[in-house]
Formats: structure tokens, sequence, C-alpha cells
């Protein structure tokens, strides 16, 4: 195969590594391994600013239009570099979807081998197929995420291998710049965040990201960090480890929280609030956002829009200043989980008709 040609340059973003490069433990030596993650939409969210009130305005980060189509890019891109510098072969990982997507992106982009631990039959099929179509080596094992990270931990202590997952320290770095993204763009940090809490890297990332930018002057404000986790699958909120974790929010499916102590360093530092949702509520968000701001996500990235909309109902967010600005994190496409989506639709409203106009108007009831 021919040598590829330089890369000429270009006015377009290339990537969180060129664009932030001086807050990231990047060298000369390193490889730059891109697929232009990062830079996505900070959605002003009118209904939702509405429904919070106050002159309050919500934002909503959709970070499903990253490359792989979640946040995990934006660590993916420095953890597949970092791993290229130190002259890795393999990289593996354990995955509830999301994380072997991205995973077997950057790995192919390397020219690495990608292995991928799945708990068996957790998994949503849009996931699994990107991750078989990118060419990774795909293992379902008996059991549910913690233990596919047990034995990533376990094998990834090899030769050869090195483990992408987030308890990789390089994962929370490229994570971080989400941040200073919102950062730049508001121009100052906002007054609350809104996440989903799962394996808790991302929680841990953005608040690491906020501290720096606010270490930097380059924000005023340190906001309040306030995450979501499933009810079944809420060890941060019971304060245990769940050892059966179950919910339909399949990427935040994890019981026992690999950057656990980062959440909660940025839950009481941030003067912040952990909540549990339940599944009802989850999907209830996932559809109202799709049918109020047009925007569509996996459900496990609609229990930051759920945790918004519960401080609501509780008085919470009356208690913030008038005017401030609150951003949710959405993590993952709604293209993502299609079937729990459609299941929760009751199979979708598609109506038939003749391919007449009379016959679709009516089917409407717009016919006169």
């Amino acid at each position: 195969m021919p040598n590829p040609l330089p890369v000429p340059p270009v006015l377009h973003d290339r990537g969180v590594i060129a664009r932030y490069r001086k807050y990231l433990p990047v060298t000369d030596a390193t490889p730059v391994v891109s697929l232009n993650e990062g830079s996505t939409p900070l959605i002003h969210a009118t209904k939702l600013s509405a429904l919070v009130g106050g002159g309050r305005q919500v934002f909503v980060k959709y970070e499903g239009l990253n490359p792989t189509c979640s946040f995990k890019d934006r660590g993916m891109t420095l953890a597949i570099s970092k791993a290229a510098e130190e002259g890795a072969k393999a990289v593996i990982c354990a995955s509830t979807g999301n994380t072997s997507a991205s995973a077997a992106a950057y790995a192919v982009r390397a020219g690495m081998r990608c292995l991928v631990l799945l708990p068996a039959g957790k998994i949503s099929m849009g996931k699994l197929a990107q991750a078989v179509v990118y060419g990774a080596d795909i293992v379902a094992i008996d059991g549910n995420f913690d233990d596919a990270l047990d034995l990533v931990r376990e094998i990834g202590s090899r030769d050869g291998f090195a483990v992408v997952n987030s308890i990789n320290p390089f994962r929370i770095e490229g994570q971080k710049t989400a941040s200073f993204e919102i950062v730049d763009e508001l121009g100052d940090a906002p007054a609350v965040h809104c996440l989903p809490v799962g394996n808790a890297g991302n929680i841990t990332a953005y608040w690491k990201g906020y501290k720096e930018y606010h270490a930097e002057a380059k924000s005023t404000l340190l906001p309040k960090m306030w995450g979501a986790q499933a009810e079944g699958s809420a060890p941060i909120v019971r304060g245990e480890v769940v050892k059966s974790p179950d919910t339909v929010a399949t990427a935040i499916r994890i019981g026992n929280p690999a950057s656990w102590d980062g959440a909660n360093e940025a839950l009481a530092s941030s003067d912040g609030h952990i909540r549990a949702l339940s599944d009802e509520a989850i999907l209830t968000a996932q559809a109202w956002l799709a049918a109020n701001e047009g925007i569509f996500v996996e459900p496990a990235s609609a229990a930051s829009i759920g945790c918004l909309m519960a401080a609501v109902d509780e008085g919470m967010v009356e208690k913030l200043p008038e005017g401030v600005n609150i951003v949710c994190t959405v993590t993952g496409h709604g293209l993502k989980d299609i079937d729990t989506a459609m299941h929760h639709a009751g199979g979708g409203k598609v109506l038939e008709a003749k391919a007449t106009a009379e016959s679709v108007l009516n089917v409407l009831g717009m016919a006169h």
C-alpha cells in the first residue's frame, strides 16, 4: 500500500488534540490519531428553557454528532494516540457498546488490532454493528460489564495490549475538552451542568476541564455538577456496588463505576447532586427531547434531561439565580438504539393510505 499523501492545510477543525493541544499530555513524539472528533453543537433548547423558567437558558451539548456518534471519541483519540506512541499493536476494552465502537474505529485508523469484551445479550444492535463493521475482534462473555472490565484489566496487563477503557487516564484527558468547548462558546462556564453517570468517566472529565479553564482565568464560574443514574444501576446514589445492574439505558448499566472516586470528588467539590431515575422517566425524557427540541438521543443520554426535569419538579432549579445558563450533555445518538425507542413509541405511528391525495389527507384528518 503506498504511503499516504501529506495532509494539506485545511480551514476546518482537525480534532480535539489539534484544538486543545496545550492542555493535553501530548508531545511532538505523539502520533495524532484523529477522526476530526469534537466541535459538537451546543444547541439552545428553547422549549426546555421555557420549562425551566426564570429566564434561565438551557443548552444541549449534542455529543452524538462525534464520528462514531458518542462522546467516547474525545477520549479515544488521545488514548489511541498515546498507545501508538508507546508502540502498542493491539487495544482492548470492555464495553456496553459505545466504547467498543469508538475503540474499533480509532484502532483501525491507527492500524491496530482491537479486542472487545461485551456482556452477552446486553448491547444494542446499532452499537454492535459499528464494532463489527470496523473489524474488531468481539468476545461476548457470560457476565455483565463489570465482569468484562475485570477481564480487561487482567488481559491488558500483558505485553502488547493497551487498555482503552476510562481507567486509562488519557481517556479522561480527552473527554475534558467538551468543557473547554462549552466555555469557549458561552463565554463562561454554566451555572449547572447535567450529565448521565455510568462508569463516571464523563462527570470526572468535565469537572477536570472546568477546573483547568477556571485556573487559566478562561471562566469566572465553576458549575454545579448534577448527575443521574438509572434506578437499577445506581451504585453512586446508593453508596454500594450493584452486583446485577439492570436498566433499559444500556450505556449506563454499570454497577461498579471505574471513576467512582472522580465522580464523588466532582459532586462534592461543585456542591453538586446525583439522583436515580426510573427507566420510565428516562424514556419519557428521551421522547420529550425528540418531540419538542428535535434532538434524538439514545436512552442513557436522556438521563441528563430527566435529571433537569426532576430538579424543576423538586424546586431545585428555582433556587438558582434567574437568567443563568444550564448545560445538559447528551452522550450518544438516538440511532445507537432504535429498538428501545420504537418499543417505547408503541411500534411507531405509521399510517396507511391509498396512493391518492384524498386518501392521504383522509388518514391525516385533513380532508375537507
